[in-house]
């Protein structure tokens, strides 16, 4: 496959986001995460995501199991500030104190001892940006993480926590039906050389047209719980009536709808030149898995690019990307999408 860069770290241009193989999107089997993990290295991936939230804590355990005899072939990337409380409501905490407790945890259930790229999850409101950032650097200097970065934060925040410390990855939600990140992040990250990294590039399955509306997921799916407007029945409908013009222009490029989806994502990162993006779609499906890598290999031209920039937009779109409620955490230039 080929690759990208992050900091001082080399992945593969697109990465296995691992969370749904814990929670998210139905029951975990380890058995079939163990070999899809290691179907994954085989394949060609080198960048492997997940989070200490992420089942709590079930994920990294999971990875550190799985892969344990070959923790020299990929880079791990991990997220800490962001946990569940024994009653299951999530907690944002980035005091300093906090996230040296969360990162040595996440090191025990992987067993390594070293996290290549290590995220603050979440902005806590109560912690300035530039104490949080500052812990994450101490946990550099010790030598527990090689580089670090920030999830689902605003050009202000992403801003003020690079003049504590540079900052190798900015993680957030892009994909064609969610643009946030075009209103100010994108221009930082070009401009201070920070990797952008998309999570749910393909829309929650989406554009793969593997999604569906809220009335036949079961109640702890995420798209019926925090991504539940886009999925809502009249929203539902009128969205996937997108996906027959979209779906013909996979056709007409001769690839997929998902490996057309991540394309679009690589081919907006090769226009702006200066801009790395890794994309990072989860899956449980070993068919899948190969299919999101090989979209490596896809070019996109620019008629192509406009196409679908015109056709699936937050203008095109029924629905926010979260609930009301989870939008109201999220540091963002805006809440539309």
């Amino acid at each position: 496959m080929h690759t990208r860069t992050i900091g001082p770290l080399t992945v593969s241009a697109i990465g296995l986001g691992c969370m749904n193989m814990s929670m998210g999107y139905g029951p975990a089997d380890d058995d079939a995460s163990t070999t899809l993990l290691n179907a994954g290295l085989d394949h060609g991936y080198t960048f492997l995501d997940t989070a200490a939230l992420y089942g709590g804590g079930h994920n990294e355990s999971l990875i550190g199991r799985a892969l344990a005899g070959r923790r020299q072939e990929f880079t791990l990337a991990s997220k800490g500030g962001l946990t569940r409380t024994p009653d299951g409501e999530s907690t944002i905490d980035g005091r300093p104190e906090s996230l040296r407790r969360h990162c040595e945890a996440s090191l025990a259930r992987l067993g390594t001892e070293v996290i290549d790229l290590y995220y603050l999850h979440r902005l806590d409101a109560g912690v300035p940006i530039e104490e949080s950032v500052g812990a994450m650097a101490d946990l550099k200097q010790a030598g527990l993480v090689r580089a670090i970065g920030l999830s689902e934060v605003s050009s202000t925040t992403l801003r003020r926590g690079f003049t504590e410390h540079p900052i190798d990855a900015l993680q957030s939600e892009y994909s064609l039906w969610s643009r946030t990140p075009e209103s100010g992040v994108l221009d930082v990250c070009a401009e201070l050389g920070i990797t952008f990294v998309p999570f749910s590039p393909l829309a929650r399955g989406f554009l793969a047209g593997s999604s569906q509306d809220v009335s036949t997921l079961e109640a702890t799916d995420l798209r019926a719980t925090i991504a539940r407007p886009r999925f809502e029945p009249d929203n539902f409908a009128h969205n996937v009536s997108l996906l027959t013009p979209f779906n013909d222009i996979a056709t007409g490029v001769g690839c997929t709808p998902a490996q057309l989806a991540l394309a679009w994502l690589l081919a907006r990162a090769d226009s702006r030149g200066e801009l790395r993006y890794v994309p990072i779609p989860g899956t449980k499906h070993l068919e899948w898995m190969r299919e999101n890598g090989d979209a490596a290999d896809i070019r996109l031209d620019d008629a192509t690019c406009n196409e679908l920039d015109t056709l699936i937009n937050e203008s095109t779109v029924k629905g926010t990307r979260y609930t009301d409620a989870l939008m109201a955490s999220v540091d963002s230039e805006r809440d539309r999408d």
